[in-house]
């Protein structure tokens, strides 16, 4: 009988799922390509069919979460609706016995999400960054490609490679800048322990400029403790293809953090985004766990869009919680580990906690 009830109810769950999700992702695609198109008015249809081809993996890993708390609250609505629960209560069932296969198929979902967001989406970034700036925006210089822990980057007329690169305070680590002439000959090398991005203007410390002139068969090299650069690019063009997390496993991007710590480096930002790989795979499981109470009772109080409301609104919340928890990781304020579980523990319970007591 109980396993009968629970092949129902996953039913239920699994069909509000993909519908969700179907209805997710093309509500995202239809907005996101016509602004695309708008801006960028000479990008090939084909370009943008491969594109989004690419973008798809980070879509369905992006709009699991939610998908996944709407089916909940929609198939406990059903059953409400249906006079079901009240049967399933009178039999002696709890509300979390109820949704037992509700939660297990979630839990399958979460780590269908870890091994995409591991093993699937890296790859499918580096190829969607790569369609992006070299076909849709035609601006490839703007391109940068991240292995292990080196970033290269090529402008008009110069190359430069950076070790490290925290976006969020507009700083490089372990610069490197190679000047070229009109023919492609080495005229200038720029190097600097620490950058301070300003826009385009880059403050350089403790670093050395180097000169390769015709006129002497040695280069002349003299140091500085702090320069200031003009550059071509604007820091925030830079950050923008270079996140290192999202084009980086898990196995990968701890080497990263491994190697620039070795190096003195500051690797805080990195570790937030090592740890919230865990954290975002469980957002599923935690958002539904959220949402199970509130799904109990409402069937004759609004119907579905009440339902719909209750869902964007635990989204609401559970992200602004997540956020604030992540910028406050990657600006020391609290441990990275913390900031990638504090906010899934603290769902987690308050989800639990009004669920015993339905």
């Amino acid at each position: 009988m109980g396993s009968r009830i629970d092949r129902y109810i996953a039913g239920l769950f699994w069909l509000y799922f993909v519908g969700g999700l179907i209805v997710f992702i093309t509500l995202f695609l239809a907005i996101d390509a016509l602004s695309t198109m708008v801006t960028y008015k000479d990008a090939e249809a084909l370009s943008l069919l491969r594109y989004y081809g690419a973008y798809l993996p980070e879509l369905i890993y992006r709009m699991a979460p939610v998908a996944c708390l709407l089916a909940t609250i929609f198939t406990l609505s059903t059953l409400n609706r249906n006079n079901e629960l009240v049967a399933l209560f009178s039999s002696g069932m709890s509300l979390l016995r109820v949704t037992a296969s509700v939660l297990i198929s979630v839990a399958v979902i979460s780590v269908g999400i870890f091994v995409v967001s591991d093993r699937i989406l890296p790859g499918f970034t580096k190829k969607k960054n790569f369609i992006f700036f070299n076909e849709i925006s035609k601006n490839p210089s703007l391109y940068s490609m991240v292995r292990n822990e080196k970033i290269w980057y090529r402008s008009k007329d110069s190359i430069f490679y950076i070790k490290t690169l925290n976006e969020n305070a507009h700083e490089a680590q372990g610069l490197t800048l190679y000047y070229f002439s009109d023919k492609w000959d080495l005229i200038q090398m720029v190097t600097a322990k620490k950058v301070q991005m300003a826009g385009q203007n880059w403050n350089l410390f403790d670093g050395s400029v180097t000169l390769f002139t015709e006129d002497s068969s040695f280069p002349l090299t003299s140091q500085f403790e702090e320069k200031t650069i003009v550059m071509s690019e604007d820091s925030k063009d830079l950050s923008s293809t270079a996140n290192t997390a999202d084009v980086l496993s898990l196995k990968e991007l701890s080497q990263f953090i491994k190697r620039n710590k070795e190096a003195g480096l500051d690797t805080l930002s990195y570790e937030v985004d090592y740890h919230s790989k865990y954290g975002f795979a469980l957002a599923a499981l935690v958002m539904t766990l959220a949402g199970i109470p509130f799904s109990v009772g409402r069937a004759r109080s609004g119907g579905s869009m009440l339902n719909v409301g209750i869902c964007l609104a635990l989204v609401f919340v559970y992200w602004i919680f997540y956020s604030s928890a992540l910028t406050l990781g990657k600006h020391g304020q609290i441990p990275p580990i913390a900031a990638a579980w504090i906010p899934n523990l603290a769902m987690a319970f308050f989800g639990l906690f009004f669920a015993r007591r339905k």
